[in-house]
């Protein structure tokens, strides 16, 4: 076996058909396109959405609804992830750069800490926002809570 007798398996290489080169070829004429029609022209590409004339789906559905330029979108980190957080380190304090570096939020994420899972150590959390049954966790094992 050398490079001088390679060749593609049998049957994975195929002609491509060469329209529009004759009647003797058999696809002369329309060259598969049909009459007339946009179909048929050169250049037709359909627009996203079209539907053949009929009014479009995006136009037959009213709109609603608005868009509150006021909303802040939290990360939720639940108190059970806390937990194993600060075994694994070994840690007392939870704050953003820790939440960062452990791959939970991203740098332009705002960080909620909600109640969810079990908390057995003492910490200080370092947090945007809490839910009440957060910081009900984190203050019964003597813990702190700091609001960013």
């Amino acid at each position: 076996m050398d490079l001088s007798n390679l060749k593609p398996a049998e049957g994975s290489v195929r002609k491509r058909r060469r329209l529009g080169r004759g009647q003797g070829s058999g696809r002369g004429g329309t060259s598969t396109r049909g009459h007339k029609g946009a179909k048929s022209r050169s250049g037709y590409s359909k627009r996203i959405g079209f539907e053949g004339g009929q009014m479009p789906l995006q136009r037959r559905v009213p709109k609603y609804g608005f868009t509150n330029i006021n909303r802040r979108e939290y990360k939720a980190v639940n108190i059970g992830m806390l937990q194993t957080l600060s075994e694994k380190n070994n840690l007392e304090k939870i704050d953003r750069e820790i939440l960062i570096s452990s791959g939970l939020i991203s740098r332009n994420h705002l960080v909620k800490i909600l109640g969810n899972g079990n908390l057995s150590r003492k910490l200080e959390v370092h947090a945007n926002a809490f839910s009440k049954s957060a910081v009900k966790a984190i203050e019964a094992n003597n813990g702190t809570v700091v609001i960013l």
